[in-house]
């Protein structure tokens, strides 16, 4: 799901975009419409919003919070959003070690599969500041067809679960 819903944000805002996956073939559509491939730790330093799109709770944590993970690295100010269904309580463990480095946290799973994501059509249940949730609102818009804030961080992975 998170490579068309990044093609969207490349097709709608024309950012230059920089994306990690795990297997590099998957994101090659990416690429061949400009995208970079970077490390996380690379985007990281780099990206203004960083969104995640794993497969589970675990590789969310190891990705964000373990010994290299990407919240240590973000400059401040910049927004991570993680649309992964993962838990309400790492969501608020990502919003608490986020917030301690001046970066904002959104957490966002979606609902409306392949097919939502390939049409830009998925829904988003978000979960965070409301200041940061405006400020990332533009970007959800580009591959949602509806993103709320639920409430503060971890809310938008509670009203999914």
């Amino acid at each position: 799901m998170g490579a068309p819903m990044c093609g969207h944000l490349m097709d709608k805002l024309g950012h230059q975009t920089l994306v990690y996956n795990r297997t590099k073939s998957k994101a090659q559509s990416l690429f061949d419409r400009g995208a970079m491939y970077m490390q996380p730790q690379e985007i990281a330093r780099e990206a203004d919003f960083l969104f995640l799109m794993l497969g589970y709770p675990h590789d969310v944590e190891a990705m964000t919070l373990g010994p290299d993970g990407v919240v240590q690295h973000m400059k401040e100010g910049a927004v991570l959003i993680d649309h992964t269904t993962s838990s309400p309580n790492l969501a608020e463990q990502i919003h608490e070690e986020a917030k301690k480095r001046g970066v904002g946290s959104i957490d966002a799973p979606v609902s409306g599969g392949d097919i939502g994501a390939k049409n830009g059509e998925v829904v988003a249940m978000c979960g965070g500041e409301e200041d940061v949730f405006e400020n990332t609102l533009p970007l959800l818009e580009t591959f949602s067809k509806a993103a709320e804030l639920m409430g503060g961080p971890g809310k938008g992975q509670h009203t999914k679960c």
